[in-house]
């Protein structure tokens, strides 16, 4: 940044003449201007600027920081964010749906819901209940189906979580623990499909409800890392 030095023009010298009404004209006697003063005084000003202005230039460029600042680095956004509009239209809940599957958003990024449907897959764990619904954008390819249930309590459905875990076969993508308003609810796992085949599984547990999303990676991904719940 520049210092701008703004200077005032010394006013302009003017020099008044009267005439007089006698018939015999006569020029006024007006003592000598001050110039000698004047002159300094704008010399001083003028120095006085140009050394504003070189020690505003060499701050800038020799004052670490002074005149050149380091940009903010930009901040991590997810891809799926970019395109969160869904172009597709949501299946509704049925009309007698539970609290659990009031939960499901009608869409995460641009993946909408599609039906729900009781399962009955984990029928083995005995969960309270268990549903599963198909997210997609269109792309029947890209489709990842979302399994879920709930558990009587938090210690039952950790069991239900761990044994699921324990049974994913494939390379470990992220692992880590669920929090919310700073306590620990869950855990949270990912594993990609087996031999490298493009498919993943996302598994995690949020208190009493167990999630498991599956599906191609690049769509696993994109939803389990927004799916708000």
């Amino acid at each position: 940044m520049m210092a701008m030095a703004k200077t005032s023009g010394t006013p302009a010298r003017r020099t008044s003449a009267r005439a007089t009404a006698k018939t015999t004209a006569r020029t006024a006697q007006q003592p000598a201007p001050q110039t000698s003063g004047t002159a300094r005084r704008a010399r001083a000003v003028v120095c006085a600027a140009a050394i504003i202005v070189v020690l505003a230039l060499v701050s800038a460029f020799g004052w670490p920081g002074w005149a050149v600042r380091t940009p903010p680095a930009p901040v991590e956004v997810p891809s799926a964010v970019a395109s969160a509009t869904p172009t597709i239209a949501a299946q509704p809940l049925p009309s007698d749906a539970s609290e659990l599957v009031k939960i499901l958003p009608e869409h995460v990024s641009n993946y909408v819901r599609g039906a729900v449907e009781s399962s009955d897959e984990w029928q083995s764990a005995a969960p309270v209940e268990a549903y599963a619904v198909t997210y997609g954008n269109g792309d029947q390819a890209k489709d990842v189906r979302v399994l879920m249930g709930q558990w009587a309590d938090a210690e039952e459905a950790e069991t239900q979580y761990e044994k699921l875990a324990k049974a994913l076969d494939g390379e470990q993508l992220a692992a880590g623990n669920i929090k919310v308003s700073g306590q620990n609810t869950g855990s949270y796992v990912v594993v990609g499909g087996k031999g490298g085949d493009g498919t993943a599984t996302a598994l995690w547990r949020n208190d009493t409800v167990v999630f498991r999303v599956t599906g191609p990676q690049a769509s696993v991904e994109a939803v389990y890392k927004l799916f708000p719940v």
